[in-house]
């Protein structure tokens, strides 16, 4: 058993409100410089819809990630010989266009323009050419369902679906959406460090966090091939691949990741969960029927006294350890298990969870086109959730709807105790009813309302303070994978001070 820390975040999609704030505050901070103009390490995706960059869930075009390979995996467009034939010409890569093309608008013609008869605009300009443009996409251009029949009916998760249920979703009685945010998974079995022909990108071992060795990376970009969330972006300008650092630096002083410290609908958590690296290799080969199940079982419980011991005789500091036991993550995933992995098929062994939303299901529109908006209780039952059960399942557990149903079942029987709770309008049946088919009792709904609806800053943000005993190590260890099924970490000696 070899157990590691590693850092995770949870997304209770049901408070985001697509504000956008996290994006924002992220650009602030990391990528408003030249060359990294379009990238966004964080950015918020409206459901359904294509994304960015376009359709990057559909690896067929893009290939990313791992594919089984009998007991083992492979990468799909990456790895020593795909790279090499390759390695001057990769086609598997989103271009510019695919992202969108940045701009600014050239405010100072408003006041520097010659007095005329017409009225003088600040025209648009390419912001990596500085020549004026037509504006045709953006980071987010289907927001809100903006563009749908060009965009919304486009989406890749679509495919589980029949014509008709994908149609259903479009229809105004029925129409609905969700935000998904999104930044790099720091994944277990992280693509893009396995794919990178120079080894500049790293698994830090305190904290699992993904990085790329800017002095080492060369460019090749099968890192941007390889991973399947396109969550690493070259920088045209210096050469170097870029992405999402976590904030390290932030969290190695006491403070939240920027995305989290500014969200406005606190729905982001973040915490400790140990895992056990001796199985990564089983989990990410494992058949897709039990892929959502073996992936979650890789993390363990910091509460049992084996795997404290074995975690100490590892070199995790107590203070890991306690956080570990605090974690809100560990709540969510393991404990109540309502908190689910994006994309589990890519096979990267991500680490951030989503709570799917339970959107209002007030209206329907049946088969024979007859509307519906009644219900036989207060609250409409599962099955008339407006975003369908294959849709989220396409999401959040590759495919499989009992498992989407299951946290479903649990998140309801939460609503329908604090509803009995505060105004005790309910079927006293029902509400038994509910939590005996979600398998949980009042104190857990009731632990799960509070974390959900009034944990303090505290009770989201749980992680252990920097050692420095292990600062030294953080400047040039460097975690790296053998050969091309990037399983198991190499130790390198790390130079001096």
């Amino acid at each position: 058993m070899d157990i590691r820390a590693q850092i995770s975040m949870v997304f209770h999609l049901d408070k985001c409100i697509g504000c956008h704030t996290c994006s924002v505050a992220c650009k602030n901070i990391w990528t408003d410089r030249k060359g990294a103009e379009y990238m966004w390490w964080n950015n918020v995706e409206t459901k359904p819809g294509t994304g960015y960059p376009t359709k990057w869930e559909d690896q067929d075009i893009y290939k990313g990630g791992w594919e089984k390979n009998g007991n083992t995996v492979s990468l799909k467009g990456a790895g020593k010989l795909k790279g090499l034939k390759n390695i001057f010409h990769n086609p598997n890569m989103p271009v510019l266009d695919d992202y969108y093309h940045p701009w600014r608008y050239k405010y100072e013609d408003l006041f520097t323009a010659p007095e005329g008869d017409d009225q003088p605009i600040g025209r648009a300009v390419s912001m990596i050419t500085g020549e004026p443009m037509e504006i045709k996409a953006g980071p987010n251009w289907d927001d809100d369902l903006g563009g749908s029949p060009e965009y919304a009916r486009k989406d890749t998760n679509f495919k589980s679906l029949s014509p008709a249920e994908q149609e259903a979703m479009f229809q105004l009685e029925k129409m609905t959406m969700m935000y998904l945010p999104r930044i790099c998974n720091h994944c277990l079995n992280p693509a893009c460090v396995a794919s990178c022909p120079s080894g500049a990108l790293y698994k830090r071992g305190e904290d699992g966090i993904v990085l790329i060795n800017q002095e080492r990376c060369r460019a090749w970009r099968m890192c941007v091939t390889a991973c399947p969330y396109k969550k690493t972006y070259y920088n045209w300008n210096n050469g170097k691949s870029e992405k999402c650092i976590l904030c390290y630096p932030r969290l190695e002083s006491g403070q939240a990741p920027a995305c989290m410290h500014s969200c406005v609908g606190r729905i982001r958590y973040l915490g400790v969960m140990l895992y056990d690296a001796d199985r990564i290799e089983a989990v990410a080969s494992c058949n897709e029927d039990v892929l959502v199940e073996t992936h979650l079982d890789i993390y363990l419980d910091p509460n049992d006294p084996k795997v404290i011991a074995e975690a100490q005789r590892n070199g995790i500091a107590d203070s890991t350890i306690t956080a570990a036991q605090n974690s809100p993550v560990y709540k969510f995933v393991k404990e109540w298990g309502i908190a689910l992995p994006l994309h589990p098929e890519y096979r990267t062994i991500p680490n951030l969870f989503y709570v799917p939303p339970m959107l209002p299901g007030m209206a329907q529109v049946d088969s024979s086109g007859v509307y519906e908006s009644s219900a036989k209780s207060l609250f409409p039952s599962i099955d008339q959730n407006r975003l369908p059960m294959k849709y989220l399942a396409s999401l959040f557990s590759a495919g499989d709807t009992d498992i989407v149903r299951t946290v479903y079942d649990k998140l309801m029987a939460v609503k329908v105790h604090r509803r009995d709770c505060t105004v005790g309008d309910l079927p006293k049946d029902e509400v038994k009813d509910l939590m005996t088919v979600a398998q949980i009792d009042k104190d857990t709904a009731n632990a799960i309302y509070r974390l959900t609806s009034l944990a303090t800053f505290e009770e989201r943000f749980v992680i252990p303070p920097a050692h420095r005993e292990e600062s030294i190590e953080m400047l040039e260890a460097t975690a790296d994978f053998k050969g091309e099924t990037g399983f198991g970490f190499k130790e390198r000696p790390a130079r001096g001070l």
